[in-house]
């Protein structure tokens, strides 16, 4: 039907329009696609559904309601055990061989672990002089606090008990074997399934 229509039009314009003008690149003439496209923007807007409020309170109703019982129950953490690795890659027998290093790589090693020596050396030293001069600096203190009262001092020397948490733990009464390789026993399978 559209095409007859477009069809028509065509040869109404035809009709009119001098013959050296070529249809087909005149602007009078409007293509297919256009006429298609404009089609739909005469269509009436569809109409909207009623809303039943009873229905859709009742709806919200519910929703509360679900999420009021999973604020109830706490949430199940799934604990994740791809982190611990498997027996076979601990095994002591698989050793990586690593290839040889050229000599002037293991020079410029050895040079890195020199100047690394010498300046974890300075920084010691630097450690144990701010410790040295802050122990000097409490002596002094503590030498002018004893003339100035000796109650103060005592309190002053006085160790604190609660100053460091302190747990010491005495001796077993079996010292561990060495060399002693527990056996493994029987392989219970115990492989833990979550759902959520």
């Amino acid at each position: 039907m559209l095409a007859a229509a477009a069809a028509r039009a065509s040869r109404g314009l035809s009709s009119w329009l001098p013959q050296t003008v070529p249809l087909r690149g005149s602007h009078w003439q409007g293509s297919l696609l256009a006429l298609r496209a404009s089609l739909p923007t005469r269509a009436q807007p569809k109409k909207k559904k009623k809303v039943d409020l009873k229905r859709e309170q009742a709806q919200k109703d519910r929703m509360k309601k679900k999420i009021k019982k999973l604020e109830k129950l706490a949430p199940e953490m799934i604990p994740i055990e791809d982190f611990i690795p498997p027996v076979k890659y601990s095994d002591n027998n698989r050793v990586r061989s690593l290839p040889p290093l050229s000599f002037e790589e293991t020079e410029r090693r050895v040079l890195l672990m020199k100047k690394w020596c010498v300046f974890k050396q300075k920084q010691d030293k630097a450690e144990k002089k701010a410790i040295q001069t802050l122990v000097e600096a409490q002596q002094e203190a503590l030498k002018e606090l004893r003339l100035e009262s000796e109650e103060l001092y005592q309190a002053a020397i006085r160790r604190d008990e609660g100053l460091f948490p302190f747990e010491r733990d005495g001796p077993n009464y079996t010292p561990p074997l060495p060399g002693y390789d527990p056996p493994e026993g029987k392989c219970i399978d115990i492989t833990k399934v979550y759902t959520q």
